[in-house]
């Protein structure tokens, strides 16, 4: 567990219901850090944008003993609560809009998890569906990279077997507290996850938050955040394998689709991703070329393509003004964070996704320079 004052005035916001990413971090820079804005009362939390009455009540209803029993709970689960910014944090996550304070892990992530690709899709999928989420949840795991998705029905469920079946890892992200099991038939695979060692199960909720359909956009940020880029199997146009393509899109993640029948519902909103710019997906070479220098290595040797040409690499606006700063020499990461304008921790995570990316390599001493 994390230091324990840490983690207490933390959970004393994050368990407080209808407080998310966005009201806790304004809570924090309103009363100018966590121990302020945790120790605030009823009477100042209504000051914050968006912190009415209800939600000050809701604030001042969590309890010690609440937050007792949350750690204790926790414990007893084998679950690990890692704080945003804390050693066991995704470095991916850290550079999302809305990073999750909180994280609750079940079983290991690892350094290698950093090199993830997610795969989500249809809950009610077709057999197509369910064969090329199987082939290439399986192609990818045996590349190295680690699974992720959602834990849920159809395609999630498919290509969380494929990793493991194949040998490799696999995270699934939950739209509810780790206390509880969703779907229910899906108990056996959690369990070979955690059994086998080879991933974990992880969700931003306290450990008894219930399911509701709220969670789910919320999670599938996780999701996609937690990814280099995400491979979207079969999806009706409006439904939350869509959403999770939107924010890979907001977080400059790489977005892929399978196409599928013309004429299927299912792949009604893979068409449009296509259509709209996502890369169309045929063959694990389709998500290798636009992964830059991680999918070359991931491949296993080097692009095969002619001589001089230039691959594309996404870019982030504050990506960018990182990667200016190394134009005419590398630098240490106090000075790049100190020249970009933001704190080391942020500039940490930010160089952290450049690297994967490879444009940028990182030299002892943490220096970086341009690849």
């Amino acid at each position: 567990m994390e230091n324990d004052t840490r983690l207490r005035n933390c959970l004393r916001l994050w368990m407080a219901d209808g407080i998310g990413a966005r009201l806790f971090y304004r809570l924090v820079d309103y009363f100018g850090g966590l121990e302020p804005a945790a120790g605030a009362g009823p009477s100042e939390w209504p000051r914050v944008e968006g912190i009415g009455n209800e939600k000050a009540k809701a604030l001042e209803s969590v309890t010690d003993r609440m937050i007792d029993d949350e750690i204790a709970l926790a414990e007893k689960k084998a679950v690990e609560i890692v704080l945003r910014g804390c050693p066991g944090y995704p470095a991916l996550l850290e550079n999302i809009y809305d990073p999750p304070p909180v994280l609750y892990i079940r079983g290991e992530l690892e350094k290698e998890d950093s090199l993830s690709v997610a795969v989500v899709g249809s809950r009610r999928c077709t057999h197509y569906g369910v064969e090329q989420a199987t082939r290439f949840g399986g192609l990818l795991a045996r590349s190295s990279f680690t699974i992720v998705s959602g834990g849920a029905r159809g395609i999630d469920t498919s290509a969380h077997k494929a990793a493991l079946d194949s040998g490799g890892r696999t995270v699934a992200v939950m739209g509810c507290g780790l206390s509880r099991i969703y779907p229910r038939e899906n108990r056996k695979l959690f369990s070979r996850i955690l059994d086998d060692g080879a991933g974990a199960i992880i969700s931003e909720l306290p450990m008894r938050a219930e399911i509701r359909s709220g969670n789910f956009p919320k999670r599938n940020r996780v999701i996609s955040g937690i990814s280099l880029g995400v491979l979207v199997v079969e999806a009706a146009v409006r439904s939350g394998a869509m959403i999770t393509a939107g924010m890979a899109m907001e977080q400059n993640r790489e977005v892929f689709a399978v196409p599928g029948r013309v004429d299927s519902p299912q792949s009604s909103g893979t068409h449009s991703l296509i259509r709209d710019g996502a890369h169309l997906v045929a063959g694990p070479d389709d998500i290798f070329g636009p992964l830059g220098e991680v999918g070359r290595q991931m491949r296993g040797g080097e692009d095969p393509a002619k001589p001089g040409k230039v691959t594309t690499v996404k870019m982030g606006e504050e990506e960018k003004r990182l990667y200016s700063i190394l134009a005419n020499e590398p630098a240490c990461l106090d000075r790049i964070a100190e020249m970009g304008g933001m704190d080391v921790g942020r500039a940490a995570s930010i160089m952290t996704m450049l690297v994967l990316k490879g444009v940028v390599v990182q030299e002892p001493g943490n220096v970086f320079a341009r690849r």
